[in-house]
């Protein structure tokens, strides 16, 4: 584990390195005969949604360079692509239910046996740049496009399933920043969940490189602007919920920012 693909977007050949060290492990675990009939699949996530929003021909560049980098390893390699926000959830869903043993457990029968008493779990999941949710809702998922169906190990599952694109960590910290910054009338920023006596220096350029950020007209990009940490949870809570907006409107119950959810349910499991 290490920086997401995305960020080599301007060494492409850096990103196809940076996996090296996962797929030596992974021939180590997988038996060398199994190797060439073991399909490979790199699926990309919410950092390489915002780099092909920003750069197409970057994304790519950091594409080809993955797939050559998988191509010399002995497996069936199927193919790199960005997963969608809800493949992205629901992806992880099931990750988490099956080390649960919640989907599928090997019984005192010595069979694979579907788990009569186990509840799945929902699943939360924070990343870089974005944040999901996903759960077997007890009410049909209204909204198609947060809708996802499984089958595994003969059990059928509807879930609902949403990607929030923007509400990762970084691109958060970097959107409660721009918000300050667009608050202050001058260079000089207090940030209040930055504990006191912190200081760092960022340019315009850098604080809006993402697509998660748009920079006021005004501000030149080389403008330096030095953020100080004032350490006032109260203030931080209050700005970082400006972040949000949780007012639904008539059309149905939702999680935030008009976004569909039907009323959760069960228990979560939160990674990150």
């Amino acid at each position: 584990a290490g920086p997401g693909i995305s960020s080599y977007a301007d060494d492409p050949a850096g990103a196809g390195a940076s996996l090296k060290p996962c797929l030596d492990r992974a021939m180590e675990i997988v038996p060398a005969e199994q190797q060439r009939e073991t399909p490979t699949y790199l699926g990309a996530t919410a950092g390489m949604r915002l780099l092909r929003k920003e750069n197409s021909t970057k994304a790519e560049r950091v594409f080809a360079e993955v797939s050559k980098a998988i191509g010399e390893y002995p497996v069936d390699f199927r193919g790199a692509r960005i997963l969608t926000g809800s493949e992205e959830g629901s992806f992880g869903w099931i990750t988490v239910n099956y080390l649960l043993e919640t989907l599928v457990k090997f019984s005192f029968a010595e069979k694979w046996e579907h788990p009569q008493d186990a509840e799945v779990l929902g699943a939360l999941d924070l990343g870089g740049a974005s944040t999901q949710i996903t759960f077997q809702p007890g009410v049909p998922v209204e909204d198609s496009n947060t809708s996802v169906f499984f089958r595994l190990y003969g059990t059928n599952y509807s879930l609902y399933s949403h990607s929030y694109l923007c509400y990762g960590q970084t691109q958060a910290l970097k959107m409660l920043l721009a918000a300050l910054h667009q608050a202050s009338s001058s260079a000089q920023i207090s940030h209040p969940c930055y504990p006191r006596g912190y200081q760092e220096n960022v340019t315009v350029a850098e604080l809006y490189d993402s697509p998660c950020v748009r920079a006021p007209s005004s501000a030149s990009p080389a403008l330096v602007l030095t953020v100080t940490g004032s350490g006032q949870p109260a203030a931080c809570g209050t700005a970082v919920q400006r972040l949000f907006n949780f007012s639904c409107g008539a059309q149905w119950p939702c999680g935030f920012n008009g976004v569909y959810q039907p009323p959760v349910r069960g228990q979560f499991f939160v990674s990150s």
